[in-house]
């Protein structure tokens, strides 16, 4: 499998490798087309990462968002996949920039009980062996 420069940057963020502020200023040197694909992309991971809906409340603290925020609350009015997907199609940007935080969150909360479930013994995912960032 090809790595992806995209998909090693979501990943280091997932596991708090890379600051969130490393994050939105990655995600913000992107132009809006780039930025709804990264969100999708994300989002994908997520469901990936088996993500489920008990993981919004979660997500949402380590995001920093209030409850109020747009995509705190879609992520807690239905079903996880669909939400996910509503996410990541929001456009205004200060939408979006909460997107970005709030799905990185999920994809970190889905990842972490997925390793200790599936990978706590070790395994093979390339994303779960990923250097420190130093930068």
């Amino acid at each position: 499998m090809i790595m992806m420069e995209r998909d090693i940057i979501l990943n280091e963020l997932a596991q708090g490798l890379r600051s969130m502020s490393q994050g939105i200023e990655w995600f913000e040197a992107h132009d809006p087309g780039e930025q709804a694909e990264i969100l999708l992309f994300l989002r994908h991971h997520c469901v990936q990462a088996r993500a489920v809906t008990e993981d919004g409340p979660e997500s949402i603290r380590r995001a920093g968002l209030r409850p109020t925020h747009t995509p705190a609350v879609l992520i807690t009015c239905g079903p996880i996949d669909q939400q996910l997907g509503k996410i990541a199609g929001l456009t205004p940007v200060d939408e979006r920039r909460k997107a970005f935080r709030l799905l990185v969150a999920v994809l970190a909360v889905a990842d972490e009980r997925r390793r200790e479930r599936c990978c706590s013994g070790g395994c093979g995912h390339w994303w779960h062996n990923l250097p420190i960032v130093n930068e």
